[in-house]
């Protein structure tokens, strides 16, 4: 009969949780098996993380979340599901505070852009009507002027789309991950003696 062990304990909203369940032969196939460090510190395997992060954007936004791993060749112990919770956890948080970094160099390369962009459109501006003054024809002078007003608005495209559409993705990969770093994790393997939580 296969033991649970549970790394952290059962919450009262733990029927609403959204429980995603990993069937694996041993524990150390969900990590990178090239990345050197401890198994606490070790990345999550490409694809079991490819897996869950997708797994987790179809859930609800403020949903809890939960992980069950099945071992197939090793027992289920509480030192491995709290080795298993803690390098989870580590992992996704490191994403999330990533992602958050990601957003504020996107903010600040928006100031700069728009403050660049701005005056891009005031130079704009000030050599559109320096221009269209040497010309004779109104024709030709508006022309001259407008097309120097449109160059000066096509250099603010960039800041308005960073600042109207660039950042909620970002943002939303990071509250994502902050979710995935708090989920539970519960391990299930062989049978073993002793209590089954």
């Amino acid at each position: 009969m296969p033991t649970n062990i549970a790394a952290s304990a059962a919450t009262p909203n733990a029927a609403r949780r959204a429980v995603l369940e990993l069937n694996v032969a041993e524990m150390r196939q969900l990590f990178n098996a090239m990345d050197p460090a401890p198994f606490r510190e070790r990345d999550l395997d490409p694809n079991a993380q490819d897996y869950i992060v997708e797994w987790a954007r179809e859930t609800r936004a403020r949903q809890p979340l939960g992980l069950i791993v099945r071992l197939d060749r090793e027992p289920a112990t509480r030192e491995n599901a709290s080795l298993l919770q803690d390098a989870v956890h580590a992992y996704f948080r490191q994403r999330a505070v990533a992602a958050r970094r990601q957003l504020r160099r996107l903010f600040r390369t928006g100031r700069k852009s728009l403050v660049i962009g701005l005056a891009f459109l005031a130079a704009a501006f000030v050599a559109g009507e320096a221009l269209a003054a040497l010309v004779d024809s109104d024709r030709y002078s508006l022309l001259i002027e407008e097309s120097f007003v449109i160059g000066g608005w096509v250099a603010l495209w960039r800041p308005l789309e960073i600042f109207l559409y660039d950042w909620w993705p970002i943002l939303a990969e990071a509250k994502l991950h902050e979710r995935l770093g708090e989920m539970e994790v519960s391990v299930l393997g062989t049978a073993m003696p002793g209590p089954a939580r």
